[in-house]
């Protein structure tokens, strides 16, 4: 028996298939690109033309875009990204005590005690230190992705940048071009920086005890690690599934909700290739005008999403 975990992010959208020891057989990024219905479809292609004989015993959504994937795929657990980038943690290691999570558009903090999430934080309006943020500074600077943080490693003075705000940092960066300072000491003082405000914001009260694990897109960065490292004092972990591991709690906790029900509400891998279509409006209801969203599936309607009353999507639930 094989578990799916899908995992729709504002940037990513990620799949896992797991095998019934909950190891990771495959792993699928795919850019959302503003399309999570085409993302997930997209997906489940790959994973179609590769596993097509494999039987898929429960399938679980997380992520801004979980509502919607449920309803795709059927899934049989919706949860948010603290619970599921938890479970997956804790799945790796029992002991794990504090995740850091940084992603394309948000970042998280989640402690962990005893194996429960005691307490969390999360990013509210800047998106500086983020990887999409970063992703627009390898741009600028000329330097491709992967290499970021390898450059931060060659050097051996950090550039004071202002880290707090995402405009800030990039004209603080640019001023320090300018006055000729070399990309590697810039690109060090620019990861100390983000880590020093996420600390100093998303982590702010919290007690950040080792076992540390690094998690999201953004682990994949050594100086943003390093610099993680330095200003903690201690090691920090990257998971092997670092990027993923959203999609792989979602998977563990769908299997626990199908062994609770008996069977699961995966549709299967074919409606990779049924119709999709979403539409809006605006219910004028009540005062709140709530804008709600219609998803159609080979002409029927088969989810509804965004009013507050219930007045829509319990009728469709009916």
């Amino acid at each position: 028996m094989h578990y799916l975990g899908v995992d729709v992010g504002s940037v990513s959208t990620n799949l896992v298939i797991l095998d019934n020891k909950m190891e990771v057989i495959e792993k699928i990024y795919l850019r959302t690109k503003g399309s999570p219905i085409k993302a997930v479809q997209d997906g489940l292609k790959i994973l179609k033309d590769k596993y097509s004989n494999i039987e898929i015993g429960a399938a679980g959504t997380t992520g801004s875009g979980r509502h919607i994937a449920a309803t795709l795929i059927g899934a049989d657990a919706i949860k948010n990204e603290i619970t599921t980038h938890a479970v997956a943690a804790l799945e790796i290691d029992k002991y794990v005590r504090t995740i850091i999570e940084i992603g394309g558009q948000d970042s998280k903090i989640i402690i962990l005690r005893n194996g429960v999430v005691s307490d969390f934080g999360m990013n509210t309006v800047c998106a500086a230190g983020t990887g999409s943020f970063i992703d627009r500074q390898a741009e600028r600077l000329d330097i491709p992705i992967e290499e970021f943080g390898d450059y931060a490693l060659q050097s051996n003075t950090s550039v004071r940048i202002a880290g707090r705000c995402a405009v800030f940092a990039e004209s603080d960066m640019i001023h320090k071009q300018q006055l000729g300072y070399n990309k590697s000491d810039i690109i060090r003082g620019l990861c100390d920086a983000l880590v020093r405000n996420y600390l100093n914001n998303i982590g702010k009260g919290k007690e950040i005890m080792p076992k540390v694990f690094f998690q999201g897109g953004v682990a994949a960065n050594k100086g943003i690690r390093s610099a993680f490292e330095s200003a903690l004092g201690f090691e920090i972990f990257v998971p092997e599934h670092y990027n993923v591991m959203g999609s792989i709690g979602a998977a563990i906790i769908g299997r626990e909700a199908a062994e609770r029900n008996g069977k699961t509400n995966f549709k299967g891998f074919n409606l990779a290739e049924n119709k999709f279509i979403s539409k809006s409006f605006e219910c004028n209801g009540c005062a709140n005008r709530c804008e709600v969203v219609t998803i159609n599936e080979n002409n029927s309607n088969i989810g509804c999403f965004g009013d507050r009353c219930g007045k829509w999507s319990n009728k469709m639930a009916i």
